[in-house]
């Protein structure tokens, strides 16, 4: 199933991303794919600000992942950007998988594309203008969830 919602600006794009984050249940992958300075950071600012966690968000480029508390979740940002191989990365990522009490956000996701679930939502976000961006949003009907007060 696919989505497409339109954002005017950095702002209402984390918004849109806080809306879809207040309804994780965890155990969800949301995969973010975009070129460099299309939104991802922004989106996953706003997933964290919806599981209410007060950690500052940056890209975590150069760690590799970084680790959200929210009040009742945690979230696991990872960006493969650097990485020709999965390496260890690949075994820190499926300790995660399926942890009930954890999301996990991935950007540059196509190193670990053997790893991933197929059951998971992804966000394309494509620039439309200076701080335009449209969202197409893809899911399964599992997670139909995630963006049903989007619609």
């Amino acid at each position: 199933m696919t989505l497409s919602v339109v954002s005017a600006s950095p702002e209402q794009t984390m918004t849109i991303a806080e809306t879809i984050g207040r309804q994780l249940r965890g155990g969800e992958v949301i995969e973010l794919v975009s070129d460099l300075g299309g939104g991802k950071t922004t989106l996953t600012h706003g997933l964290a600000k919806g599981i209410d966690s007060p950690d500052r968000v940056a890209s975590p480029t150069f760690t590799v992942s970084k680790l959200y508390v929210g009040k009742k979740l945690e979230m696991y940002h990872f960006d493969f950007y650097r990485l020709a191989e999965p390496g260890l990365m690949e075994h820190e990522l499926q300790d995660v998988l399926g942890d009930p009490s954890i999301v996990i956000v991935v950007e540059w996701g196509s190193v670990m594309a053997h790893v991933l679930p197929d059951e998971r939502l992804t966000i394309h976000l494509k620039s439309i203008g200076d701080t335009e961006r449209n969202l197409e949003i893809t899911y399964p009907e599992k997670l139909k969830y995630l963006v049903e007060k989007l619609a």
